[in-house]
């Protein structure tokens, strides 16, 4: 029997509600325990949970206080018995654009909020995650969702890229403190490739004066290379689910293989 936990954040669109749904539809995960982190709760979860009696919870919290989360999650796992699961692994997918334009035009309060929701809360809540688990006997996986945008610079994206960017070079000095324990995590930075999310739709309406590359996504949804939410989903759960997963800290699901 397995006994699974999973602790996903942006769970309540996009990807991570199609990665909540498809943790949740599993055959295997009757007896496993979905936390999801959201600035809201979904009712389609809850019913899909009840249907498959996966233990699921959900917290309507704005990962802007990744502070007082983390706190939060870090209590909680306290109160948790270790022992009890097989794996437990945390998947940081929650992040925002920002207001799309040249630095010089963004406020400091829009940039602030961009890198505290996309590189500020997830290692707060990796550390939180790391501390309270460090004994449990189970494996461990942290997650993070990572962007193209991380790897490759665009103009008027200078907020987002540099949280992906951030969230690459930080599992990168994760994955050297974990492989000195002799149980550390496995962990990874993944981008999961280009999908049809807000986000997207988000970067096709931006005013064209503001934002050089709009007619580059425009094409991209228009010549039907957006993967859906749902594929992406399939996707970055089977890498997840690799026996190699970790064996690179930082990887595009483009690019390898299983």
């Amino acid at each position: 029997m397995t006994k699974k936990l999973t602790i996903l954040t942006g769970a309540s669109r996009g990807m991570g509600l199609a990665m909540a749904r498809q943790l949740l539809a599993d055959g295997t995960a009757r007896d496993d325990t979905l936390l999801c982190i959201s600035r809201q709760t979904s009712e389609a979860l809850t019913l899909l949970a009840n249907t498959t009696g996966t233990t699921l919870l959900q917290w309507p919290q704005d990962l802007v206080h990744g502070d007082r989360v983390s706190t939060r999650l870090e209590h909680w796992l306290l109160e948790q018995v270790g022992s009890h699961f097989t794996s437990a692994t945390l998947i940081n997918n929650a992040g925002v654009i920002g207001r799309i334009g040249p630095l010089s035009q963004i406020q400091p309060a829009d940039i602030a909020h961009a890198l505290r929701v996309g590189l500020e809360a997830p290692m707060q809540l990796t550390a939180a995650f790391l501390r309270a688990t460090q004994h449990w006997p189970c494996e461990r996986n942290v997650l993070n969702i990572s962007s193209g945008l991380g790897r490759r610079a665009m103009a008027s994206q200078a907020t987002y890229c540099a949280a992906k960017a951030g969230m690459d070079h930080f599992t990168r000095c994760l994955s050297l403190d974990e492989s000195m324990k002799a149980q550390g995590a496995k962990v990874c930075s993944l981008a999961p490739g280009v999908i049809d999310t807000d986000m997207q739709t988000q970067l096709r309406s931006a005013e064209a004066g503001l934002f050089p590359d709009r007619d580059s996504f425009a094409s991209l949804k228009a010549n039907g290379q957006l993967t859906s939410p749902e594929a992406a989903a399939a996707r970055v759960l089977a890498y997840l689910a690799r026996p190699d997963f970790g064996s690179q800290p930082v990887a595009d699901v483009r690019e390898t293989t299983p």
